[in-house]
């Protein structure tokens, strides 16, 4: 037992430093893309009210605001110290989730599994990038809120499970989500819509440990977060770089294969690293409909988790995996209907969104994990007299569904593997883009506008993005921040 501990919580550790390892041998600490925005709105001064307290401030992610702030006045804005925050955050989520396997005892060889996807470096464009570094926090947020429900739902609950699920959703929602709460808080409505029919079916035969009146209320602590930041976000202004201004239903109308082809080639980035399959389509190793298939594949994959909930009655034991594998579609759907606008179906393959459709790999592996435990739980119940809740052989899935089960895994083990290593070979490449753009960070004075946009990577489609990154360098250079205070 003590070495399982070890491993359920020595692997979150081990990933986080490796983790860390990765942004010190690929990044640079410079400040370029979406920190120019941040240092020109939010810098130099970082405590102004001003920049808090106005009606769009859910859509800025409050928590930004005081970790910037001290980022400022601890490190003198430091890309790399929000980079491991980020890290720090997905290392969280390792913990929750080794919490939650202890729980379920999920076997080692799953668990080990598990870890290597939640710390793939198929997110190396948000582990790069400190100015995601909520977005890790908030995905532990969410594990950590499905765990508690999943502990109160099934008569496990710890002292304050309650009070801390009507108090997450708020809190989350708020001050860490951002656009992420959306699919959250789908995923919590539809939990807590089980829990009571489950209530309604158990009525009059036992009490069931949540009633109607907590799954109204925890339905109420959701939503009404959620109405807020919608009505936050009505105040945003959205100026994307490159889109097309056209309606989803006009969209729709015009090219309907887009869409099916948009989502087909977001599952397949999960398979491998979108960045390595558009290389492969652009040398001419593959075409797209290797990408369309690797989709199809992993869409399978959804379906045979779906069935394996239902026909093994899974969710009587445990809704984790269903909540996940709702996130996970949840988030594939939402990346769809808001990057239409940009009418490229590789859009969605983006390493930036690989941690929203991890949720869905999450969910699709943890589900053949609790199977592949049923039979050995059924015949240890047997062995010890106990009435077994599963037939000796475990759930109807056949060999044919475990057979399915097990190469899906294999070939999600290749794929990410072999990103790993194409990333881990990359890194020395990233970190010398990165020592460029400071080096010319630091003589912006001579450069012309068009080569300051081109260098620091700022909305290359608009002029005035030159004299943009001019004006942010030259608020870091007056203050002594980033590069200039070394």
């Amino acid at each position: 037992m003590k070495q399982k501990k070890i491993i359920y919580y020595g692997l979150p550790l081990l990933g986080t430093l490796l983790c860390l390892w990765y942004i010190k041998e690929a990044t640079c600490d410079i400040v370029y893309s979406d920190y120019i925005r941040i240092v020109n709105k939010y810098l130099p001064d970082v405590w102004n009210p001003e920049n808090f307290f106005r009606p769009d401030v859910l859509t800025r992610i409050p928590v930004y605001y005081p970790v910037r702030a001290l980022n400022v006045m601890l490190f003198r804005y430091s890309t790399t110290a929000e980079m491991a925050l980020g890290v720090l955050s997905l290392g969280l989520s390792g913990l929750v989730l080794g919490w939650y396997c202890e729980w379920k005892r999920v076997g080692t060889a799953w668990y080990v599994f598990l870890m290597f996807l939640l710390f793939g470096l198929n997110k190396w464009e948000m582990l790069t990038n400190g100015t995601g570094w909520a977005h890790f926090l908030a995905f532990a947020c969410f594990y950590y809120h499905y765990l508690v429900f999943d502990r109160v739902l099934y008569g496990q609950e710890k002292r304050g499970d309650r009070l801390r699920l009507l108090l997450m959703p708020p809190v989350v929602s708020l001050a860490v989500a951002g656009p992420y709460c959306a699919v959250y808080s789908v995923v919590m409505v539809l939990a807590y819509g089980f829990a009571g029919i489950c209530c309604l079916m158990e009525k009059g035969k036992r009490k069931p440990p949540m009633d109607l009146r907590f799954c109204l209320a925890g339905i109420v602590s959701v939503v009404v977060p959620l109405v807020l930041y919608m009505w936050s976000n009505s105040y945003a202004y959205e100026d994307h770089d490159g889109a097309v201004k056209i309606g989803l239903m006009e969209m729709f109308g015009q090219q309907p294969v887009f869409f099916v082809n948009f989502l087909l080639k977001s599952l397949a980035s999960m398979v491998v690293g979108g960045e390595t399959l558009n290389k492969w389509v652009s040398d001419g190793v593959v075409g797209d409909g290797v990408l369309y298939l690797l989709g199809a594949v992993l869409a399978g994959g959804y379906l045979l988790a779906l069935v394996m909930n239902l026909r093994c009655r899974l969710y009587e034991r445990t809704l984790v995996p269903l909540m996940l594998l709702f996130a996970g579609m949840g988030n594939h759907g939402i990346i769809l209907i808001s990057r239409y606008i940009f009418a490229r179906e590789e859009y969605g393959m983006s390493s930036r969104y690989a941690l929203q459709y991890q949720a869905g790999l999450l969910g699709i592996v943890l589900t053949f994990a609790l199977i592949w435990s049923l039979p050995k739980q059924a015949k240890g119940q047997a062995e010890n007299g106990a009435h077994p809740e599963e037939p000796a052989g475990g759930c109807p899935v056949g060999k044919a569904g475990r057979g399915l089960a097990l190469a899906l895994c294999l070939l999600l083990l290749a794929g990410h593997a072999y990103t790993d290593y194409v990333e881990i070979r990359t890194a020395p490449y990233r970190e010398a883009y990165g020592e460029n753009i400071a080096a010319m960070a630091l003589q912006y004075e001579s450069l012309d506008d068009d080569t300051l946009r081109e260098t620091f990577d700022y909305r290359k489609g608009r002029e005035e993005s030159g004299a943009d990154v001019r004006r942010a360098l030259r608020i870091l250079k007056e203050n002594g921040w980033n590069v200039f205070g070394r």
